[in-house]
């Protein structure tokens, strides 16, 4: 199993066990992580499903695309370094392990 760390703007810590092949977004969803929307079911066509990345997670993980790119200028939160759609980002094609942070508001 590959654990994804969600990690709420309140400081609560959600573990989750992911599939391979699962992303970010729909994990948070599938168990009741807050703060993760997925308006668009995963198409990066909404910036619903903005995490950062935290630091040491980074490196392992895919260039931005060029639509999720242009998503995370669109975010409710301003991105920041770290910032990534979860919805891109999935389980055993891209980490192994991950931790992220949840913004506040998507």
């Amino acid at each position: 199993m590959i654990t994804a760390t969600f990690n709420s703007a309140s400081g609560g810590t959600e573990l989750v066990q992911l599939e391979p092949g699962v992303s970010i977004m729909k994990a948070a969803i599938l168990n009741g992580v807050g703060n993760i929307v997925g308006e668009c079911g995963g198409q990066a066509m909404c910036a619903t499903c903005h995490v950062i990345v935290r630091p040491e997670y980074r490196g392992q993980l895919p260039p931005i695309g060029e639509d999720e790119d242009e998503m995370l200028d669109c975010a409710a939160t301003a991105r920041t370094e770290g910032s990534r759609l979860g919805c891109q980002l999935k389980a055993g094609e891209h980490f192994s392990a991950i931790a992220v942070d949840l913004p506040e508001t998507q």
